[in-house]
């Protein structure tokens, strides 16, 4: 039985600016050097991650850098802390920086904060690659939490200066930032979420409405995938998280169902592509 689903892919779905910087810049070096080392996952996409380790990408940690002398390494767009730069120098290492301006700019601000003697609270994943590069500018004196609950037993100074990871939820901030001040706290608050994570949080509100199913394309390590996937599913609860066309399967849909494609900034295109084409086979 053909199903004949009518599949459209969410235009404004796909990789953000900073993740096609730091890609564009990989292609290029593999191109011409047919190899590059870049520290840590280029972005949280295994799919993606393996079409450049195809084209002579390796992936390495802080651990292999440590051994790396005299080549060129990839800072990707996530950012990373100081030591890294010092490492670095230290090895004749090529950082072909990736950074993305908006983490950058960020990374900056928090720094001066904890320059100025402020107390910094971070709200973000802990252990992920953007965190680390802004608790490396505070000497990791930075409070990190990924949930108000965190905060509950901890000792909190009477004033502090209040941070988010880019790819957070704005809402979410806005709740910890209102249930901080009302717990009695003199805050500074810096919503330093990236408009473009943003947005597309408010653009997907509005494209998921239009289907009887959602299929969300992501990474399973995404931030940013994990916050977008539960915009889509809190207003079209029939959404499926997947990373890959193996995940899909004929008993998810109904015959001549409208099926819309969306993913998170650190989705590809061509990949949502392959999933429209396996969906379209139905």
């Amino acid at each position: 039985m053909e199903y004949n689903l009518k599949v459209t892919i969410d235009q404004d779905s796909g990789f953000c600016f900073g993740v096609v910087y730091a890609i564009d810049m990989a292609e290029d070096i593999l191109a011409e050097d047919g190899y590059l080392y870049c520290l840590g996952d280029i972005v949280h996409n295994d799919e993606e991650v393996n079409r450049l380790k195809a084209m002579g990408l390796k992936i390495i940690s802080h651990d292999d850098m440590l051994d790396i002398k005299n080549e060129k390494v990839l800072i990707r767009a996530h950012g990373e802390a100081p030591e890294t730069y010092r490492l670095a120098l230290e090895n004749n290492i090529t950082l072909i920086d990736a950074s993305c301006p908006v983490v950058l700019k960020l990374q900056n601000r928090v720094k001066n904060s904890y320059d100025n003697n402020e107390k910094v609270l971070l709200f973000g994943k802990h252990g992920h690659a953007e965190v680390i590069g802004l608790q490396g500018q505070t000497n990791n004196d930075a409070l990190v939490f990924q949930d108000i609950a965190e905060l509950d037993n901890v000792e909190l100074p009477h004033k502090f200066t209040l941070y988010s990871q880019t790819t957070k939820s704005t809402a979410k901030f806005y709740e910890i930032k209102d249930e901080l001040i009302r717990r009695g706290y003199d805050i500074k608050a810096n919503d330093t979420i990236c408009r473009q994570v943003s947005s597309r949080d408010e653009d997907l509100r509005k494209f998921v409405v239009n289907y009887d199913h959602i299929v969300f394309v992501s990474g399973k390590k995404s931030s940013n995938g994990k916050v977008l996937f539960d915009v889509c599913k809190s207003v079209n609860p029939n959404t499926y998280f997947v990373s890959s066309e193996e995940e899909l399967s004929r008993e998810m849909f109904k015959p001549g169902d409208k099926v819309g494609i969306c993913g998170a900034t650190s989705t590809p295109l061509w990949l949502m592509q392959q999933i429209k084409a396996v969906l379209e086979e139905y």
